[in-house]
């Protein structure tokens, strides 16, 4: 077991030790415990040398899905954050993808996104129950239900594990970007790029583009393990309308009804039907949620209670039903997200209500 001191990025520059405190040693190892709010997935976090991350990237792909997405956080330059508050980086998502095209793809961005400061990646498959992510603070973490498959790959790499870790966020540190640093000397690959190659917010953006990325927000993030997902997958099969989801990612389905209840906060430009069909959803994740064990339950309320609370917010003329109750769902009491309509209704919508009579009750 080595005890070398390892590099970090060119991203991180910690601030200077007081006069005789101890100082930090930043060594090769990993740390592992138990993921809050599961029962049976557990956190890696890793830290390395940061030549070292792509190689423990690539040596980790055979072992993800066939398919994932991936994810990139960063800065924007038009953030208008409140001066008093640190700003907050956006967060993109991509579609699910091959897993080995997206290597393909960011193979050329990889020596940029791990060592810029301001920049965040990973891969993650909800279906699956895994996630790896590559923070700004430059730590690898790893949550997943297969725990030994990860110790065993990190012990085939010679990274052990240990309980008295440090991390860059136990210290004082800035975070710098490639541009930061005087162009000569910058190592290979990046004392030959151009200006814009370097600037993170640029490669980003054109990383994002490539990928077909989309913003998601970052209050809105849960983790769902395999054997949740499961208890899921078996729920839906229960239901003959509900079963086609069976197999997808629920929680693909949680950021749908948070995207529709987001589009009804500003103006929903829907006609009755798509309405209709963002309240089908909802129904479907209370099929989920009176059908699962109580902690999932417990779970899946509390991950949508702040969006449910939101619509509950902007709806009006709540003492009308605009669907009956479904046959599906317990009787005992009303839905909601039934009773009465979204304040800010688009023109489609609108011009249905009418037809239908909603104002004339």
């Amino acid at each position: 077991m080595s005890d070398q001191l390892l590099e970090l990025p060119l991203g991180l520059r910690l601030w200077p030790q007081k006069a005789g405190s101890e100082p930090l040693r930043f060594v090769e190892g990993y740390s592992l415990s138990p993921l809050e709010h599961t029962s049976d997935s557990y956190r890696f976090s890793i830290m390395v040398n940061a030549d070292r991350i792509q190689r423990i990237l690539e040596a980790l792909a055979p072992k993800l899905p066939e398919e994932t997405f991936f994810i990139l956080e960063f800065y924007q330059e038009d953030q208008t954050a409140d001066p008093s508050q640190d700003p907050i980086p956006t967060i993109y998502y991509s579609p699910y993808m091959p897993t080995i095209e997206i290597f393909d793809i960011i193979e050329t961005f990889l020596p940029r996104l791990i060592h810029d400061g301001f920049v965040g990646f990973g891969l993650a498959n909800n279906r699956e129950g895994i996630e790896l992510f590559y923070s700004e603070e430059k730590v690898l973490t790893c949550f997943t239900g297969n725990h030994l498959r990860i110790t065993d790959l990190l012990a085939g790499m010679q990274i052990p594990h240990r309980t008295d870790l440090q991390f860059p966020t136990d210290t004082g540190h800035d975070h710098l970007s490639l541009l930061c640093h005087q162009r000569k000397s910058l190592p290979e690959p990046f004392c030959s790029m151009s200006e814009s190659e370097l600037d993170y917010v640029s490669f980003c953006d054109e990383l994002t583009e490539i990928l077909d990325m989309y913003p998601v927000e970052d209050d809105f993030t849960f983790f769902l393990s395999k054997k949740e997902q499961d208890q899921i997958e078996a729920r839906l099969l229960e239901h003959p309308e509900y079963s086609e989801f069976a197999d997808e990612d629920f929680g693909g389905l949680l950021l749908d009804w948070n995207d529709f209840v987001d589009e009804c906060a500003t103006a929903f430009q829907g006609d009755l039907w798509e309405y209709r069909q963002g309240l089908k959803l909802r129904d479907l994740i209370e099929f989920v949620i009176n059908g699962v064990s109580p902690p999932l339950s417990t779970k899946i309320l509390e991950i949508v209670s702040e969006t449910d609370q939101k619509l509950q917010q902007n709806l009006v003329d709540c003492r009308k039903r605009l669907d009956p109750p479904c046959d599906q769902l317990p009787a005992r009491e009303d839905r909601f997200w039934h009773q009465g309509i979204v304040r800010n209704q688009g023109v489609p919508l609108r011009r249905d209500l009418i037809r239908q009579g909603w104002y004339q009750r």
